[in-house]
Formats: structure tokens, sequence, C-alpha cells
């Protein structure tokens, strides 16, 4: 579960079952859930976190796979980076397994997990622009065997919580069978930290784009003027052709509704963007940019 003993006095529940894990929960209103710990045993070493108890799931075989469900892919919260980043996953979910063998060095990557990735909802959490783009629902588990479905969207915009004794249990996520690309950037804020990454996918079905901007902001930003207007310009009939010239206007569009610039002055000027900011707007552009055209290529 972790490679830190817990602390004296700790107590620490390892169920079987989603339903004992819930359990665990609603009995102890202060344990912490911890699978992979790779953000949990970070705040505890560093003396941000002193949790009364853990509740481990990593004995939680149910939440460990997956499962084809009426067009759907349902992915169990445990699934981990490594395992998503395997050739069986990416021809099921292309983007979410470069996601997820992106998310780190080895050693972060066979720990941490999906629901973990989710529940921390880190701004640089790697699986989260993809799972935007995606449209993904999150199954919840809680207290008495109880399930309801909210959009991913939600949790990590703050506009629906995990309630107390409630779990990630699963994760719904449609099956396009079409293109879709994820994108990062790193800097110098840690091995494999992106400053800004890019899930786009196609949906052709319905004849769209959907592209979501991660790490920038606080939750996955959607730029959905941009993916309506480069969706009417794709010949989808004609092996989805697209203008060089829309491309680039394109990345352009994404990165100007994701970082706008500064709201004008009394006078009517408007301040130009700090150079920092000014780079991160053409490393989101840039990213768009290579992301649709390798979806259409």
């Amino acid at each position: 579960m972790t490679t830190h003993a817990p602390q004296a006095g700790q107590s620490v529940t390892l169920p079987t079952t989603l339903n004992e894990a819930v359990a665990a929960l609603t009995d102890m209103p202060a344990a912490v859930p911890v699978a992979g710990g790779t953000d949990l045993m970070a705040a505890v070493n560093s003396g941000q976190l002193r949790p009364a108890a853990l509740v481990g799931l990593g004995r939680i075989s149910e939440i460990r796979g997956w499962q084809y469900q009426d067009g759907n892919a349902l992915l169990g919260a445990g699934l981990t980076h490594a395992r998503m980043g395997r050739p069986d996953f990416a021809a099921l979910i292309p983007a979410l397994a470069a996601a997820a063998r992106a998310a780190g060095p080895p050693h972060i990557r066979n720990a941490g997990t999906l629901g973990g990735n989710i529940a921390t909802a880190a701004p640089t959490g790697d699986a989260l622009p993809v799972l935007a783009a995606l449209e993904a629902t999150l199954i919840i588990a809680g207290p008495g065997g109880s399930r309801r479905e909210i959009p991913v969207s939600h949790l990590l915009a703050g506009v629906e919580m995990l309630r107390a004794g409630e779990l990630i249990g699963f994760v719904r996520v449609p099956l396009l069978h079409a293109p879709q690309v994820f994108l990062k950037a790193t800097g110098r804020t840690g091995p494999g930290r992106s400053v800004a990454s890019v899930a786009l996918v196609l949906d052709p079905a319905r004849r769209g784009v959907r592209c979501a901007v991660g790490a920038i902001a606080p939750m996955p930003l959607r730029p959905l003027d941009a993916e309506q207007w480069v969706a009417r310009l794709i010949d989808w009939d004609n092996d989805r052709a697209l203008v060089p010239e829309a491309l680039t206007a394109f990345g352009e569009y994404v990165a100007a509704a994701c970082i706008p610039d500064p709201a004008p002055e009394p006078d009517g000027t408007v301040p130009a963007l700090p150079p920092a900011v000014l780079h991160l707007r053409r490393t989101v552009a840039a990213l768009a940019r290579r992301a649709l055209g390798r979806a259409l290529s």
C-alpha cells in the first residue's frame, strides 16, 4: 500500500470489497482512503496531513480491472497508471493510455491509480483532461450498497462533492472508436509534471471535436467555442480533411480561450500579458495544434 509504516496508534483497515471499504469509512469518519498513496504519503511525510486512520484499497480486486458495458468501458478506480499504459488498454482508450505512460517515473506509475488521480484532483493530474474530453462519468459507491453517477467534470469543478463514506468505485468512459491524442509539456516543476497538457478526441458519430486543457488552471478547461468552430471546418465525409491554416488557427483559438487577454484599462488600453503567461499561451497553442493534427492524420 505504501513504503512507509503508519504512525504509532494509527488504525489501518484493509477491506477486500468496495462495500467493506465504504462501511469502514462510514464507521470511522476521520479515516482517509489510500490506494497507491503517491499523493497521500507525500502529504503525510511533509507534515501537511496527519490522518487518524487509513482504509487501504489495495486488496479490492473488483476495482482493479475493466469491462465492456453498453458501448462504454467501465474502469475500476484501482487501475494503476502502469496497467493503463499497456498495449491492450491503449487499443481501448489511447489518450488515457498515453496519459498513464506520461504520469511520471516507474514507481509512480506502478503505484498511482486512476481513482486517486481523480480524487486528489491536482491540476497537473495527467488523466484529468483526458477524462474531461471523453466526458467520463464516475460511479460513486456509498453506504448501504448505494451507487450514484456524476460527470467527472462536476467533481473536478466542485459542483458535486464526495459525501461522507463515499468512494469513487468506477469510471465509465464512452468508446468512440476514433482517434484521440494526449500531449503535454513539462518544465522544471518535477519529474514528468505537466506545465500544460491537451487531450483531444474526435467523435465522428456526432461530427464533433472535444478538447480539454490541463495543468494551467485548478481543473481542466474545455474551449467549447473552439471545438465547435473547428468541427464545422472538418470534411467528415472526405477522410476528415482540414486545411493546414485551420490547425494553426485552432491552436490559437484554444490558447486564447484558456488564457485570455487581460481586461482593458479604464482608458481602453489592453495590458500585455507577462512573458511567462505569454509563453504558456504559446505552449498551449502548440499542443492543441499538434494534437488535432495527429488526430486527423
